[in-house]
């Protein structure tokens, strides 16, 4: 799961860094609240720990920008502040959960669990969309409308994962590229348009009516036609 961290303070900022990515979560982190807010941005991040008092761009600024964006990602405050006032504003700001400093670290990756497990599949272990079923213990794609499934690869599995997740949203081939690939790749925008082909044979090959839609100028969006 990949976290982002707004945090200015240094030393708290790298210890909950290394605690973080002790529990296998995917970390950046941002002093700033300017380089926080490009970073959430790029809506690549499956959760965001956010500070409130910040340089350049306080926490609950930088949670109403987010939701004015139209993204959804879950959002924990964490900050100094203690007053009910302050905890009312940062929920009215967009936040999902506010926890006070000094905290427990097992209260954190508690509610970081809660929080992340509303992007988490079923029960079942499976992400549906229209008229697909993704299964995220075999990477294995199906029609729900005929039954036929089909193997993903890596790469096409998590292109269809992020889709479902953001569902209802238009993600760029930058977003693509940083999510699956990663900051540190020098992936080729063109290899991302080669693998939505390959995705969206998969998709043909089940028979599926749900389709990745080119958005022209802006990226790809997941739709179905009426099933």
């Amino acid at each position: 799961m990949k976290l982002l961290l707004v945090e200015d303070e240094k030393r708290m900022a790298q210890a909950l860094c290394e605690i973080l990515r002790l529990e296998k979560y995917d970390v950046d982190w941002c002093a700033d609240g300017k380089a926080g807010m490009n970073a959430i941005e790029s809506g690549i991040y499956d959760l965001i720990v956010l500070d409130v008092m910040l340089p350049g761009k306080s926490g609950f600024e930088i949670a109403q920008q987010t939701r004015r964006l139209g993204l959804k990602t879950p959002i924990l405050m964490l900050t100094a502040k203690g007053e009910v006032d302050d905890k009312v504003t940062g929920l009215d700001s967009g936040a999902d959960d506010y926890l006070t400093k000094p905290f427990m670290t097992k209260e954190l990756l508690a509610r970081l669990r809660a929080l992340g497990r509303r992007n988490l599949p079923s029960s079942d272990g499976s992400l549906t969309f229209g008229d697909i079923s993704l299964d995220t213990n075999t990477a294995s794609l199906r029609c729900l409308t005929n039954g036929q499934s089909v193997r993903l690869s890596e790469k096409e599995y998590h292109i269809l994962e992020y889709l479902i997740v953001n569902q209802g949203q238009v993600l760029t081939r930058e977003q693509f590229a940083v999510k699956i690939w990663g900051f540190e790749s020098d992936t080729e925008y063109n290899n991302v348009e080669v693998y939505m082909s390959f995705t969206r044979r998969k998709l043909a090959f089940v028979g599926a009516k749900t389709e990745i839609k080119a958005i022209r100028g802006i990226g790809y969006e997941l739709r179905c036609q009426d099933v």
